[in-house]
């Protein structure tokens, strides 16, 4: 007969624990682990002739074409690759309030119009709420089954048969739970069981399944981390409540490119998809000041340009503060030990501010040269001349780096309006605009010195770079 046991998992990492202890010796966590029971069985020997024979298929016979359900949602659609895959499953996570439903809601109404059969179940709210949503965005009147259920026993029976539904939404996958696993709904047995089934039926019954993760405080997907390697994709709906925009981000895909974003704008009437992020980014963007740069980034095969503002303030205290907004924090401190030791700038003893309007998080390291034309433009009180935009990687050294996909992005530049740039040194290529190759960044102070001057002030140098 079988023992009941008790041990304690960590809901941070996953760690199993024989006894509670206020840290997780895995992942150094505080009071995360929390009581499950176990069942304690002796190991059994696995013989021949106790399993079921594996069908053994050839590569060349797995061929058969999986066509894609495009959802209508142009930017939904780039982000997944083309369209969603049958038999695949999907996660999207994001802060509390974001849009994660409100995407979600309005991407069954948009496959429900195309003749799919879709069932949003809800976990968090009821039948009459999500009415109330579907009614204020205006997909009321959507061919859409809702329900409302967190057993996961309940949902499967709903869904294992032919003819199903062939997109399921499960919001959120914290809430549901699996009724012979005595752990509370949330936990980690109850999340990687309930998700795990729920995939198994869907990679059976071939319907596309959307999973809603919450996060936790630093941002990640709330759950064991086996979670995200059990989907095909993971998602992640960004964005600041100060600004309208909302980005959807590919952190993993197995059908598709994972750099790629979708841009949306929150509205009283739902999500509205934006097709030209880089000039809704810079539609507020009035005439030149000094400590702002445009740079021309990538986003996956989308060229996208934004506005990097800098402040450079004399510093009241013992240590100088950093601050940055949408860009590496650890990034910007090699870009300031750089210009200090390289050409001489006198920055290293002034608090700096960085900030990448828009709500948009930048990771390319190309957004060296623009933040750096940003931080120079801010000491020196002189703005980066108009109808520029720059970009280029900064190493050590202080050499500028040619980066990736250069042509597209003075293309996207040049389409806006934009006259100029400030850029590596390319290799061929059509004469777009007016192109300075910046080959170090002392040419980029030299060119702030010329005009500080100019105008009568002076840029902080306190010696010729070595």
């Amino acid at each position: 007969m079988s023992r009941v046991q008790s041990q304690f998992v960590c809901q941070q990492c996953g760690a199993v624990h024989p006894k509670w202890t206020g840290r997780c010796e895995a992942c150094g966590a505080w009071n995360t682990l929390v009581e499950e029971a176990v069942q304690a069985s002796l190991p059994k020997g696995l013989g021949a002739g106790k399993g079921k024979k594996l069908e053994l298929v050839g590569l060349g016979q797995a061929n058969e074409r999986l066509i894609r359900r495009t959802t209508g949602v142009a930017e939904f659609d780039r982000v997944c690759g083309g369209g969603l895959v049958p038999g695949s499953a999907l996660l999207i996570g994001g802060d509390p309030g974001i849009g994660k439903s409100t995407l979600l809601l309005q991407i069954v109404a948009a496959l429900a119009r195309f003749g799919h059969e879709c069932l949003y179940v809800s976990g968090e709210e009821s039948l009459d709420q999500v009415r109330l949503r579907a009614q204020r965005l205006g997909v009321i009147g959507a061919p859409v089954d809702l329900a409302a259920a967190t057993s996961v026993r309940d949902i499967a029976a709903a869904l294992d048969h032919t003819g199903g539904p062939k997109i399921v939404v499960m919001d959120s996958v914290q809430t549901a739970y699996l009724d012979n696993i005595d752990a509370a709904p949330g936990t980690i047995s109850q999340v990687r069981a309930a998700a795990q089934e729920l995939i198994r039926l869907a990679k059976r019954r071939s319907f596309t399944l959307f999973l809603v993760g919450h996060v936790t405080k630093e941002g990640m997907i709330a759950g064991p981390r086996v979670l995200e390697h059990m989907v095909d994709t993971v998602l992640y709906f960004e964005g600041d409540r100060g600004h309208q925009f909302r980005i959807l981000r590919a952190v993993k895909n197995r059908y598709g490119p994972t750099d790629e974003i979708g841009v949306f704008s929150m509205t009283g009437h739902g999500l509205a998809e934006v097709s030209n992020p880089s000039a809704l980014f810079l539609a507020e963007r009035q005439a030149p000041i000094s400590g702002t740069a445009v740079f021309a980034g990538m986003e996956g095969t989308r060229p996208v340009l934004v506005e990097i503002e800098a402040l450079v303030a004399p510093s009241l205290l013992g240590t100088p503060r950093r601050a940055v907004v949408g860009w590496d924090s650890n990034r910007l401190a090699m870009l300031l030990a750089v210009l200090e030791a390289r050409c001489g700038v006198a920055i290293g003893t002034r608090d700096v501010y960085l900030n990448v309007a828009g709500g948009l998080r930048i990771t390319e390291p190309a957004a060296d040269l623009a933040a750096a034309a940003a931080l120079l433009s801010a000491l020196s009180h002189e703005p980066v001349a108009d109808k520029t935009v720059i970009f280029g990687e900064i190493g050590l050294s202080g050499e500028v780096r040619p980066v990736g996909q250069s042509e597209a992005r003075l293309r996207e530049a040049a389409k806006l309006g934009f006259l100029n740039a400030y850029a590596p040194p390319r290799h061929g290529g059509e004469t777009i605009m007016r192109v300075a190759e910046v080959r170090h960044v002392r040419q980029l102070v030299e060119r702030f010195m010329e005009r500080a001057e100019g105008q009568g002030a002076v840029l902080p140098v306190r010696r010729r770079a070595r």
